[in-house]
């Protein structure tokens, strides 16, 4: 999956995600660039959650997650 483009996709995508987590923005942005996903999969389901840990241990996965139609189609709805 390409990087966002611009500031403004990030911010926006940034908003879409914190609004459904209730986690402001900001605070969300600066834990997912330190690398804290707690509060980012504390919503998610323990199978879920578990599957996501699985998927950020593995760069080869991740990699294969990022690059599939659903983050495609995903990161396309969020940005508009």
């Amino acid at each position: 999956m390409e990087k966002p483009k611009n500031n403004a996709q990030l911010q926006a995508m940034l908003n879409v995600v914190s609004s459904k987590l209730g986690i402001p923005a900001e605070t969300l942005r600066q834990e997912l660039e330190a690398g804290k996903f707690d509060r980012a999969i504390a919503g998610m389901s323990p199978q879920n959650a578990a599957k996501f840990k699985q998927v950020l241990a593995n760069p080869e996965k991740l990699n294969q997650m990022m690059n599939s139609k659903q983050a495609k189609a995903l990161y396309e709805k969020l940005t508009g």
